[in-house]
């Protein structure tokens, strides 16, 4: 089914929209926002000296979301120009991939309609805008809305900016959205802080590098068991370091599984909740997740790092001005997932393999015969950025939920890209 979809795809006439490596993005201009570029490091430095070392997992929210001085709260990080890059922001073939799956999955089982797509984390807007145009092509929008899930306001008004001819925010306490739009194709646009708020209904979940920003607990073993590794204030005013805590901390006592070996391992528990958010929704309406970041089948030890400009950064200097990510266990979240038997598990599968079984190959040669000069060259080194083992095809991984109770459905017709 896969195939004939994509076939009909390939006869519309898309155009890559690369330029220099990169898409164009949009400005969001801000002059309310404080310049210090030490206030994240001053803010931590009083909590702790006030309370005492924090987790890693405080230590990640406090630097990715404050209000006022977190990393992604006040600016774009993606792209060129940013701090990292992600595939969506590469070239529009991985979105028109995914939105492929998605079309495909939603329609072997009837097309089921009110639906909505919910992505969560959606950055600066490209992966939906992409999914919308390939839905818009075939047809497939009446009865569509499109619900982010964003915590970022500098981040919403950026995909506002994107998405929708005109959107406005929502002053209405009471309301579970924050914002809301019509996007440029005639879909309802809503914004959301917590993926419970969504409208339960038939939903399409998309979590591209998601839940990597999710916050980490970190653990070490030593020879009075499993320790958390902590972050405490260094003598100088504004600089810190790891400590281990001394006694077993509740974090410890609730995550750390009997038949652990690692000598260094971490865990997610916002990750857990959220995978189960979804894993309750798919059961009780209906619907498919994708889920597509870098991380592991459960061996992963040490990961906890930060970006800076493109390059890794230590995490505990400057705070606020890197973004901290660590890689994904898919193993555990897989595991979180399945319990219950309220869904089936595929994957996770490598990027790499996931866009091929996709047709990338196919749509990369036809956006290549109608390309010219740089377009050609940005186009190249994007494929190979998201294909190539060295960079982002083997590191990346995909995984697919879908119902239980669609079973017998997908042992008829497996889920596309991961049999």
């Amino acid at each position: 089914m896969s195939i004939n979809l994509y076939s009909k795809m390939l006869q519309q006439r898309f155009y890559c929209r690369i330029k220099y490596f990169s898409r164009a993005y949009y400005t969001v201009k801000n002059h309310n926002i404080a310049k210090d570029e030490n206030f994240m490091a001053k803010q931590l430095y009083s909590r702790i000296k006030a309370t005492g070392p924090i987790t890693i997992a405080d230590y990640m929210k406090e630097i990715l979301t404050n209000p006022f001085g977190g990393f992604y709260m006040h600016k774009n990080v993606f792209g060129s120009s940013g701090d990292f890059i992600t595939s969506p922001e590469l070239c529009q073939m991985f979105g028109e991939m995914v939105a492929i799956w998605c079309l495909n999955e939603w329609s072997k089982i009837g097309s089921p309609k009110p639906f909505q797509i919910v992505e969560l984390g959606p950055g600066t807007g490209s992966l939906s805008q992409d999914i919308l145009r390939v839905f818009q092509q075939f047809k497939c929008l009446n009865s569509c809305s499109l619900s982010l899930v964003e915590v970022s306001p500098y981040l919403s008004n950026l995909q506002g900016q994107r998405l929708c001819l005109k959107s406005n925010n929502i002053t209405i306490p009471s309301s579970p959205f924050y914002k809301e739009g019509i996007a440029k194709e005639g879909v309802q646009v809503r914004w959301f802080k917590r993926i419970e708020d969504v409208p339960d209904v038939f939903s399409i979940f998309i979590a591209h590098e998601f839940f990597d920003a999710l916050p980490i607990h970190k653990f070490q073993k030593t020879e009075n068991g499993y320790r958390e590794v902590l972050v405490d204030n260094d003598e100088k005013e504004g600089h810190f370091r790891y400590v281990i805590s001394r006694n077993e901390t509740p974090a410890v006592k609730t995550y750390i599984k009997p038949s652990e070996c690692r000598d260094h391992l971490e865990i997610s528990p916002q990750s857990l909740l959220t995978v189960n958010t979804i894993s309750n929704k798919l059961e009780s309406f209906g619907g498919l997740a994708l889920v597509a970041d870098y991380g592991h089948g459960g061996e992963g030890t040490d990961t906890f790092r930060a970006f800076k400009k493109h390059k890794l950064h230590d995490p505990l200097i400057q705070p606020g001005s890197a973004d901290l990510t660590a890689d994904v266990d898919f193993g555990r979240l897989k595991e979180a997932a399945l319990e219950g038997d309220r869904v089936i598990a595929f994957g996770p599968v490598t990027q790499q393999d996931f866009l091929s079984k996709m047709g990338i190959h196919q749509r990369y040669k036809a956006l290549e015969k109608i390309a010219s000069g740089k377009q050609i060259e940005a186009l190249r080194m994007s494929f190979n950025m998201m294909m190539d083992e060295e960079q982002m095809g083997k590191r990346f991984k995909f995984l697919s939920l879908v119902p239980a109770v669609l079973e017998k459905i997908v042992e008829k017709y497996p889920v596309v890209g991961f049999s």
